[in-house]
């Protein structure tokens, strides 16, 4: 009897102590969220893994099909940058127009009033490209999971090699393109002379000084009165991958020294890491007026007539 006791206490004790701790861990991971202007767009791993089964969601990996094949979280459906970019022009990444994204979606059995969960492998820089675009196209149901793929290992989430079912649907957006948080390069080239402007060059120092040439640039430089804030700076890159703190953010892009009503504009190659850029600016630290250029260097490069600087002679490469 007295062993059935004690056991019996052991097994409440225990169940209790890792109550109190997942409860603890959930209060920790709320605190840290709380200090960004907005969540609403990010989710966590244990948060996902709760709802990883839920008919209206749908969970997209954006990686290219190769990694998707060895290996990824249950139930998420592969897409990659190629298909939601314009075939239109003679420079890549551009953003396809609203039929052709509703088309991609479609095939992917998206329902309107789904919640679209995005991850990569790259500490959301590919993600937060997907999520500018449906922004830019008024869906606004997306959350990006924190720390992306790298936060679904940690977390010892399941991975699955099973490729899900899909049943197409008709999906259309609600309404027409919203240029909140898109810019063109006539109108950038008309804020070059305007002292308010912040313009962020958020690719590496050398491709911002002009050392190197990414393939599919013509020229390699910057766009006039462009700071360089590489977009890796706002995450934890050599650990978890997850977005710095928002006092840490708040100290890297103190340099923008404006206020939240200025306009900003970020730009990289093809507009990718900007989106990401573009997502801490917005979403973390509450900065109103951000836009992200599109075609960015690709394109700027390629228009003849658009201003340019650089430091020195470029080396092309991947």
């Amino acid at each position: 009897m007295n062993y059935k006791i004690s056991w019996l206490v052991f097994l409440i004790f225990t169940l209790f102590s890792c109550k109190e701790v997942r409860e603890t861990k959930t209060s920790s991971s709320t605190e840290i969220s709380l200090t960004y202007h907005n969540t609403q767009h990010l989710i966590e791993a244990d948060e996902l893994e709760s709802i990883l089964h839920s008919d209206d969601v749908k969970i997209i990996d954006f990686r290219k099909s190769s990694e998707y094949e060895k290996g990824h979280i249950p139930n998420s459906l592969n897409l990659w940058r190629p298909e939601i970019e314009s075939k239109s022009y003679p420079y890549k990444g551009v953003i396809a127009d609203q039929k052709n994204v509703e088309e991609v979606l479609s095939k992917l059995g998206v329902q309107q009033n789904d919640i679209i969960i995005i991850y990569d492998d790259r500490g959301l820089c590919d993600a937060t490209r997907l999520w500018w675009v449906l922004k830019v196209y008024n869906f606004n149901h997306v959350r990006l999971l924190n720390g992306a793929w790298s936060a679904w290992k940690d977390s010892n989430g399941i991975v699955s090699l099973e490729v899900p079912t899909i049943k197409p649907s008709q999906f259309e957006f609600a309404s027409s393109p919203s240029k909140d948080l898109y810019i063109q390069h006539s109108e950038l080239e008309g804020l070059l002379d305007k002292e308010n402007l912040v313009l962020i060059d958020t690719r590496t120092a050398d491709e911002y000084s002009g050392k190197r040439q990414k393939i599919g640039a013509t020229r390699s430089g910057r766009i006039p009165t462009s700071i360089n804030i590489d977009w890796m700076q706002a995450i934890e890159a050599k650990s978890t991958q997850k977005f710095k703190s928002r006092a840490e953010l708040e100290k890297i892009y103190q340099v923008v020294e404006k206020s939240n009503d200025d306009p900003i504009v970020t730009y990289c190659h093809t507009g990718v890491r900007s989106a990401h850029t573009t997502f801490v600016l917005t979403e973390l630290l509450g900065y109103t007026n951000v836009k992200n250029y599109d075609g960015s260097w690709s394109e700027w490069s390629y228009i003849e007539g658009l201003p340019i600087e650089k430091d020195s002679a470029a080396t092309v490469f991947n």
